[in-house]
């Protein structure tokens, strides 16, 4: 008997990152280009991307960062994905919060 490996189900994600680069060196750019090789990691294939800008938050939880750039990112990826990529990201300093919703 031979294993056959099932192949993993693709499931289509939308992701919104609030991207902090105070004090630092990194562009918006480039920490968006450093978030995409994350999800290529975790066998994702980025869709679209669409940097909507800075926005003020609402409800401010530090205040020393009252507004950060957002950005929202498309990808397909299998199901064990977005645990993945919130680990990964959760010590990336340049990422301030993640979320991600299946589309």
């Amino acid at each position: 008997m031979t294993a056959t490996a099932t192949p993993t189900k693709q499931r289509n994600y939308r992701a919104t990152f609030i991207l902090d680069n105070r004090g630092k060196e990194e562009s918006i750019d480039q920490i968006v280009e450093g978030v995409k090789k994350v999800i290529a990691e975790v066998k994702g294939e980025v869709t679209a991307v669409d940097n909507i800008g800075k926005k003020d938050f609402i409800r401010v939880t530090d205040k020393k960062l009252t507004g950060a750039n957002y950005v929202h990112i498309n990808f397909t990826a299998p199901g064990e994905a977005p645990a993945q990529l919130r680990e990964r990201l959760r010590l990336n300093s340049s990422v301030y919060r993640t979320f991600i919703q299946s589309a």
